[in-house]
């Protein structure tokens, strides 16, 4: 068993348990999935961007990323409703805790100037959403094999009913919340 979810499972539960009085274990909210997503607008014009973002999407995740496309057209950026425009990956059970532990304790800290994540990115039903400037923050993404520095959006998606839940989810498991 991952390191985090062993936390999460003798630290987090009875401590929201108490924090929030919920009657049963099963109340306590969780991390359901993480989804890590990245734009690749480039990939209209070059289709080889596309493929250094999936192959960059999957040394991160461990997993094999589906490509998005456009579900609109776009006259102004040359869009057609088809087009290969993105990549994601969903992460459940095991990987999704390795990603999450991964993330807290080794690429969060090897951002430039790193106060903490914003605690206003939550949606108002339980997920928080976190924007990366650039994938190089990760050990397994190497620089010089790097095409193009890009972002990445991470939507952490709890069964929490409202922020205040998620938040405290997020924070007993160790997510670095700016003051």
């Amino acid at each position: 068993m991952n390191r985090l979810e062993e936390k999460y499972k003798t630290e987090v539960v009875p401590s929201l348990k108490e924090k929030h009085n919920y009657k049963t274990v099963m109340l306590v909210p969780k991390i359901e999935k993480i989804v890590v997503n990245m734009g690749v607008g480039d990939a209209v014009q070059n289709s080889k961007m596309l493929d250094a973002a999936m192959s960059d999407l999957e040394k991160i995740t461990g997993l094999k990323p589906i490509a998005t496309t456009a579900k609109k057209s776009i006259a102004g950026f040359k869009l057609r409703a088809g087009n290969k425009i993105g990549c994601k990956v969903t992460l459940r059970g095991e990987k999704m805790y390795t990603f999450l532990d991964k993330l807290i304790s080794i690429a969060l800290p090897n951002v430039r100037d790193f106060r903490g994540v914003s605690p206003r990115s939550f949606d108002g039903r339980g997920n928080y959403t976190l924007g990366i400037k650039e994938q190089l923050i990760f050990p397994e993404v190497n620089f010089d094999e790097v095409v193009k520095v890009r972002g990445m959006d991470i939507v952490i998606v709890t069964t929490a009913k409202t922020n205040e839940e998620a938040y405290d989810l997020l924070k007993e498991l160790g997510v670095p919340f700016r003051k």
